[in-house]
């Protein structure tokens, strides 16, 4: 086994990245048109070095409404630049118009018939610079972007789910095992969220060290350690896409659409490396699909009962309108992505440079 863990170690590309107003920027992507009217005013602001939730907290101050009167489709990073939007009761436009903060800055306003709610969104648009980047860096993150443009990258939850210490997940567990208490029920979905992320991306590692021993080994050297039949680690072989798929996985129309059971693996197999569908993961709870069969003997390692409701996510995705310019003068690489909601940028660096 050396040769496979040869194979599982990642060399990291040292570069440096950090999180600031100058070099990460994130632009949110509505999930439809403002209509020009109705009762709710949307506005489009950009902010730095504020959380969403502060951000929210000086409008409703200035203006004099209350905090949950003002709807917003996502959390955006508190060490980036952020363009975002808000809907706030057309009441309060007048106040909107005297509004000045010099962390807040007013793009635009419209009107719309609807509140925004969280989720309504398509996605985010992102801006990233890498700073120390030799030349020869500068070519392996060239070629690892080709590798996303070409494949598309895992999904997991970025270390910001996991809290500032990175443990909320072990709080989490302790709340569902009955070890601790949490009064404050919006910390306890929290938590308990964050353990159902931590779970998650548990999984997702396990299937992709799976996929990496079906491309790096031989058949019939493989199919025993996976417990999987030799006729399916075969045909897992002859897929085109580095994710593997196994009989048996929930699968979901991409980038939205229903969630079905795999009937005929090397047509979703194709289609998958088409795009035109993803594997989805399991976040754990009650009142949501599982995965059936050979998928389900895996999935079961990572469901647990949270008193939740659980959902699924999915395993992969595909980013899109992917750029690199990289400047030398600078040692600067600057990136350009898009990902639908819920995804993370931090996890694109991470593979980018890992």
């Amino acid at each position: 086994m050396e040769e496979l863990q040869r194979y599982l170690n990642h060399s990291k590309i040292d570069v440096v990245f950090k999180q600031s107003k100058d070099d990460f920027v994130v632009t949110e992507i509505p999930l439809y048109e403002f209509s020009g009217e109705g009762d709710h005013l949307i506005v489009k602001f950009r902010k730095k070095d504020l959380t969403t939730w502060d951000a929210v907290r000086i409008f409703s101050e200035h203006l004099g409404c209350k905090s949950r009167d003002i709807g917003y489709a996502g959390l955006k990073d508190k060490n980036a630049m952020t363009i975002q939007h808000i809907s706030i009761p057309k009441e309060f436009e007048e106040k909107l118009n005297n509004f000045n903060h010099e962390q807040i800055k007013i793009l635009e306003v419209t009107k719309h018939n609807n509140k925004i709610r969280v989720g309504h969104l398509k996605g985010n648009r992102f801006f990233i610079r890498l700073k120390r980047v030799n030349l020869i860096d500068a070519k392996k993150i060239e070629q690892a972007v080709e590798s996303i443009v070409s494949f598309g990258m895992p999904n997991y939850f970025g270390f910001q789910r996991f809290g500032i210490e990175g443990d909320n997940y072990k709080k989490g567990e302790a709340i569902v095992k009955g070890e601790l208490k949490e009064r404050n029920r919006k910390l306890k979905q929290m938590f308990i969220n964050s353990y159902q992320s931590y779970i998650f991306n548990n999984w997702l590692s396990k299937r992709i060290e799976i996929s990496k021993l079906v491309d790096s080994f031989k058949a019939n050297e493989i199919y025993e350690k996976l417990q999987l039949p030799l006729d399916v680690v075969k045909e897992m072989k002859q897929q085109e896409h580095p994710f593997k798929l196994i009989p048996g996985d929930l699968m979901s129309h991409y980038p939205y659409g229903k969630i079905f059971h795999i009937e005929n693996l090397k047509e979703e197999a194709e289609k998958f490396f088409a795009r035109d569908r993803v594997a989805t993961g399991l976040l754990c709870g009650k009142r949501v699909k599982k995965a059936e069969g050979l998928a389900s003997e895996i999935e079961k390692e990572f469901d647990f009962d949270t008193n939740e409701d659980g959902s699924r996510r999915f395993a992969w995705i595909f980013p899109e309108e992917v750029e690199t310019e990289y400047k030398e003068e600078k040692n600067w690489m600057e990136l350009q992505f898009t990902l639908p909601k819920g995804s993370y940028a931090t996890e694109f660096i991470a593979e980018v440079i890992h």
